[in-house]
């Protein structure tokens, strides 16, 4: 029985190049925001210091699974990124859902009775 690292080692070179980049792109798939934050070479005191929070609020953020959309743009702002919502459905190519800082900056006043702006959806 063969092993998996003898098996790769047969392998032309641009092969298993050909699976070391997908399995970063794979990887970075499932990243956290922690790992982001890391990749960016970034402390959570630069990013409290970026978002003008303490660093025990960044803490909170990376460990939270559920997020405002205005939050995690915040954050993954404040790391220079912008944040896309890909939406996807079951025999159809996945949308990117648009206008996500124009529902930021409409959202629904009750002192005014402003209503929000409907998302667009465009293909990619």
């Amino acid at each position: 029985m063969k092993t998996a690292a003898e098996i790769r080692a047969r392998m032309p070179t641009a092969r298993r190049e050909k699976i070391a980049a997908r399995t970063q792109e794979l990887l970075a798939q499932e990243m956290t925001l922690r790992d982001l934050r890391k990749a960016q070479k970034l402390t959570q005191e630069q990013m409290a210091t970026a978002l003008n929070i303490g660093q025990d609020g960044v803490s909170r953020i990376e460990k939270r699974s559920d997020f405002l959309l205005s939050t995690l743009r915040t954050y993954i702002g404040a790391m220079g990124g912008s944040l896309e919502l890909v939406v996807s459905f079951p025999g159809r190519a996945p949308v990117s859902l648009s206008s996500l800082g124009e529902i930021a900056s409409t959202s629904s006043d009750k002192s005014t009775g402003q209503k929000h702006k409907r998302p667009v959806l465009g293909k990619t």
